[in-house]
């Protein structure tokens, strides 16, 4: 049966200027400094250039005339700006005496284009540089193959028309593989080694034992089972030394190491240094231009008769007048929120920036009940942004952390407890490595309050094997 009811219910909706500003927040500085040019180039009313004019209101201000400005007023007119580009002129942010010499950075060579540039040398036929391209675009970053030979001829066939078979295509793979460097297209780890072992120049004698090693007794390998492998292999456990510091020349991954100057690069979005026993806190924005409202349009709409100019014209310029307006007003509450939470966390955080160790344990509703803003926007401000500090550049991320209870009473990070169980790791004997339980002892007699399973997840964390693992001869 249908009935009408009332109901009272208290909701909270955002405005599209506050979805506007948040999505700003969590953008660190480079994608930033994108989003900005975006919008100068979509919005005619913004452009660079410090405003050193009052705000513009809402109502539409009435610009005061001079006597010498009022002729020229007087031929001023709506069409004047929507056929004049040169209402928008985007102003650098550096001064005049600043240098901009350019520093030339060599572009480093893709490695999938040296394996071409190699191929090029080959004999091959321009059906096997066919598949040697198909099999080169699925080989991974490591420097592995992807996919197996049989979808990757499959593909060919249909695209190509060809009737190739997969014999054919491994040969195509084993010329790939003896390209440098020497293990690309590799289809797991020991065939990888198997590769670069038989192409390197290595003693005869253990070069036929890593061989057997890894052919015949790779899962004992992996696994770091040496009794076993010596007394498979029938020689001494030193023998075995030999023979592992053969395998340990080789690399797992080929592929990895080809980083250019401009992956390996982390642009900070705040430096803090310390000075004179206090914090000098800066947003690294120098490359975020200042905006204002295009001073042709402002006096253009201040005026109180724009003739000739229809109803959607209007509507769109007080559109993009509002939007304009709205985006300045959002990139400066970015940087009072953003400013605001990184002076918050230097404070709870000092020790550790003053000398570099003493992290406190920290959570984002410590930071949010100091500044009153809710943990969310804390989250936004955290997240993929990185500072510059005396002791080196951390992620925002790093400075929130559980805390574990000592014995004096006193609070610590875990990130603490993670770095003095990795100092007691590189203090161990790699013949006799140190179990978690004897871990969990050494950091109870520091004064730390740890269980084993405890330091078994911290050490899992920091992608150290477990003692057995760690162990070498």
């Amino acid at each position: 049966m249908l009935h009408i009811s009332q109901q009272q219910r208290l909701l909270q909706k955002l405005t599209p200027q506050q979805i506007q500003y948040l999505k700003l927040l969590q953008l660190p500085t480079l994608a930033l400094e994108q989003r900005i040019k975006t919008e100068l180039e979509q919005n005619p009313m913004l452009e660079e250039g410090p405003d050193d004019e009052l705000e513009v209101t809402q109502e539409e201000p009435e610009v005061a005339e001079t006597t010498e400005d009022a002729g020229k007023d007087e031929e001023f007119s709506f069409e004047d700006f929507l056929n004049d580009d040169s209402t928008y002129t985007p102003r650098s942010s550096h001064s005049e005496d600043e240098e901009h010499d350019d520093i030339p950075i060599s572009s480093p060579e893709a490695l999938t284009q040296r394996l071409f540039a190699q191929l090029q040398l080959a004999d091959l036929t321009d059906v096997g540089m066919t598949v040697a391209e198909e099999i080169i675009g699925n080989i991974d970053e490591d420097g592995y193959l992807t996919r197996d030979i049989e979808s990757i001829v499959q593909d060919i066939n249909l695209t190509h028309h060809l009737h190739l078979t997969s014999v054919q295509a491994e040969l195509v793979l084993k010329r790939i593989q003896q390209l440098e460097p020497v293990g690309m297209g590799a289809r797991n780890l020991q065939e990888c080694l198997l590769l670069q072992l038989h192409a390197g120049d290595f003693d005869p004698h253990w070069k036929h034992l890593a061989q057997e090693v890894l052919e015949k007794y790779f899962d004992d390998f992996t696994k770091k089972h040496f009794q076993q492998l010596a007394k498979a292999l029938n020689i001494p456990l030193d023998d075995v030394k030999h023979v592992l510091d053969v395998i340990g020349k080789l690399n797992p991954k080929p592929g990895e190491g080809v980083i250019g100057e401009q992956e390996n690069y982390v642009n900070v979005d705040f430096i803090v240094h310390f000075e004179d026993g206090d914090f000098i806190i800066t947003l690294n924005d120098k490359n975020v231009p200042p905006l204002r409202i295009n001073k042709g349009y402002k006096e253009l709409m201040a005026k109180r008769k724009n003739n000739g100019i229809g109803a959607d014209t209007k509507t769109f310029l007080r559109q993009k007048f509002e939007a304009a307006k709205w985006f300045i007003a959002s990139i400066h509450q970015r940087r009072e929120t953003m400013m605001k939470v990184m002076r918050t966390i230097v404070e709870k955080q000092r020790q550790f920036f003053e000398e570099g160790e003493g992290l406190k344990p920290m959570i984002y509703k410590d930071i949010a009940e100091v500044i009153r803003m809710d943990i969310s926007t804390i989250s936004r401000v955290v997240n993929g942004k990185y500072v510059q500090s005396d002791y080196g550049v951390y992620e925002l991320r790093y400075f929130f952390s559980e805390g574990i209870s000592t014995q004096s009473g006193e609070d610590v990070s875990n990130k603490e407890v993670k770095l003095r169980i990795k100092e007691i790791l590189e203090s161990e004997s790699s013949a006799k490595p140190l179990s978690d339980d004897r871990i969990a002892e050494i950091l109870n007699e520091k004064g730390f309050n740890i269980a084993r399973r405890t330091v078994a997840k911290y050490r899992e964390s920091m992608m150290i094997p477990v003692a057995r693992l760690r162990r070498e001869i």
